[in-house]
């Protein structure tokens, strides 16, 4: 998220109640979290195990719990919870505005879209030409949709992220400032959710499309030309690339890549990054030629226990006989 007034360190550290350490006059221009924060922007780490990750990350400011030692060119701002910090670094800058009517009047729609009844369009919204949206679709605050889209009935696009913090008693949600973006010629089946990102942007590259009841997590980038068969779950933070092929009920884990024109079967469990071009089955999943052999496997040992079994008692009665 940029700011549409940049800050000095030293004015952002009075106002989160940080002592820091650089120079307080560097002028600070957004936040992002670590994955994709870039340089004059804030980020935060609240955890040993990622303090190297945060401190060499392009972030000019890092927001940490603890003293360390400041790398050359980073700047810091100490506080006990920086999660808390950063979280008030966003609400100071967003509001939520209610609407009362369906269609915001900052929302801008682009000639020959088509809005079927009972389509809601959030505050800043931009819907390119030549779009159908279909009834009871809900397009959240400053998404952006570009030429030619096709959104099936009940879709949600650019609800909030689910990103939580866990606290003793409770979990602690963090407050999504960043958008949906839906390039051109795309089309999202009905029942579908589109989160939007964190603090950067989920993206829906031009091309793709989505089948029905699809989820689509915060910060995810579906690059062009997909296909996502229904019941598909992906996760937050996950990079599709180009012409991948993902079939039904695959469920995809937070932070991964699935490389260019990869091929995920139906029911298959992603764990892991996957390289372009191969097709992949199974839970956790792999190449499919290998999964395949394995059920194979699987299936032959019925029959290997019971040979064992016969083996057993001819031995026995072997013994018996002596």
């Amino acid at each position: 998220m940029k700011f549409s007034s940049p800050i000095t360190l030293k004015d952002l550290a009075e106002q989160l109640g940080c002592e820091f350490e650089g120079d307080g006059n560097f002028v600070i221009t957004g936040v992002n979290e670590i994955h994709v924060v870039s340089p004059g922007e804030v980020t935060f780490v609240d955890h040993p195990k990622y303090y190297d990750k945060a401190l060499s990350c392009p972030a000019s400011v890092i927001i940490i719990d603890r003293k360390v030692d400041r790398p050359e060119g980073k700047h810091l701002l100490f506080h006990s919870d920086p999660f808390s910090r950063f979280k008030k670094i966003i609400e100071d800058r967003i509001a939520f505005h209610p609407s009362n009517q369906p269609i915001h009047p900052s929302a801008k729609i682009g000639e020959g879209t088509v809005l079927q009844p009972g389509v809601f369009v959030g505050e800043n919204v931009v819907i390119g030409k030549n779009c159908l949206i279909h009834a009871n679709v809900a397009i959240y605050q400053d998404t952006v949709i570009g030429d030619n889209v096709i959104i099936h009935a009940n879709t949600t696009i650019g609800g909030d992220a689910f990103y939580m913090k866990r606290r003793p008693d409770h979990y602690e949600k963090f407050p999504s400032c960043g958008r949906v973006i839906i390039e051109n010629d795309v089309e999202i089946g009905s029942g579908c959710t589109v989160d939007r990102g964190v603090t950067s942007d989920t993206i829906v590259g031009q091309g793709t499309k989505i089948d029905n009841q699809v989820h689509i997590g915060h910060d995810t980038i579906i690059g062009k030309h997909c296909i996502v068969a229904a019941q598909v779950g992906i996760s937050g933070i996950v990079k599709i690339e180009d012409y991948a092929l993902i079939w039904g009920q695959v469920g995809i884990d937070r932070d991964l890549v699935i490389g260019k024109g990869a091929v995920i079967l139906a029911q298959s469990g992603v764990t892991k990054t996957l390289e372009g071009g191969k097709t992949y089955f199974g839970s956790p999943a792999g190449e499919s030629r290998e999964r395949m052999k394995e059920y194979v496997s699987v299936r032959k040992i019925p029959e290997l226990i019971k040979r064992i079994e016969e083996l057993e008692k001819l031995l026995n009665k072997q013994k018996g006989g002596k």
